[in-house]
């Protein structure tokens, strides 16, 4: 009886971890799906050259597997960024250890001056995929309230989960579609769509993030959600994804193109 109890409660804990390990990467695989589709020739070329063998949408969720590294923790606040409610970026008190505005934008500097040795040109290039990811989910423009949805305990489909993980993964996991078969049935922007997706800022992003919360926040009484709230906000998510691949592709083209 005791090594029923044992290997049951590995097993538990087993998948809890991996269940862990897993949330937000199908969403990650989609930016850089998408962002593959619009490379001009010669950024395709030198990113070929960076990653090798390893597409975009795997090396998107590289950032996220090095958080089990304590050696580089100091990259943790680089997934987020605190926006004040009626507040500016630039009037709201920054993260002394950074954020995530901060992160592209010297990121971008870095891979446009160039004189980076091999592997630190291809881990630079794997967080500016996967941070540009971030920065299109709402959620990760917090509000300083509530560590970005984290503290915000909802029940998802009856299951208990908080506010940040259904935009993170529950609502994208809850479709059953692979990252492959949801990238197809949401990469059709149109020309004008990819041209002002294009010609915008690393804050216009995240001012884009901020400004859906209203619908983010709009909770019932008792944070059950389902099926409604998915219904209406599944396709926020869509659109986010579609533009933050656009907006990647982009970014890359302007780098390396």
């Amino acid at each position: 009886m005791k090594i029923l109890i044992f290997i049951l409660a590995f097993v538990f804990t087993s998948s809890t971890h991996l269940n862990t390990q897993k949330w937000g990467k199908t969403g990650h695989r989609v930016v850089g799906a998408i962002a593959e589709e619009y490379l001009t020739d010669d950024a395709e070329d030198a990113i070929d050259q960076i990653l090798g063998d390893q597409s975009m949408a795997i090396a998107s969720i590289w950032m996220d597997q090095i958080k089990s590294d304590s050696s580089w923790d100091y990259t943790h606040p680089w997934h987020w960024v605190t926006i004040a409610p009626g507040k500016t970026y630039r009037e709201t008190p920054k993260n002394p250890e950074s954020d995530i505005i901060k992160a592209i934008r010297t990121i971008i500097d870095d891979l446009k001056a160039g004189n980076l040795s091999a592997q630190d040109e291809a881990q630079k290039l794997k967080m500016l995929i996967h941070l540009i990811g971030d920065i299109h989910m709402p959620l990760h423009v917090g509000n300083g309230k509530d560590r970005g949805g984290n503290a915000v305990d909802v029940t998802w489909f009856w299951d208990h989960s908080n506010l940040h993980r259904v935009w993170d993964s529950g609502i994208i996991n809850e479709t059953l579609l692979s990252y492959t078969e949801l990238t197809e049935s949401i990469n059709h922007p149109t020309k004008e769509q990819i041209n002002q997706w294009q010609n915008s800022t690393v804050l216009d992003w995240a001012y884009e993030s901020r400004a859906l919360h209203d619908a983010v926040y709009d909770l019932p009484e008792d944070h059950e959600i389902n099926y409604d709230y998915m219904y209406h906000n599944y396709p926020i998510i869509q659109k986010r994804l579609l533009q933050a691949g656009v907006r990647l592709a982009g970014v890359l083209n302007e780098i390396y193109g």
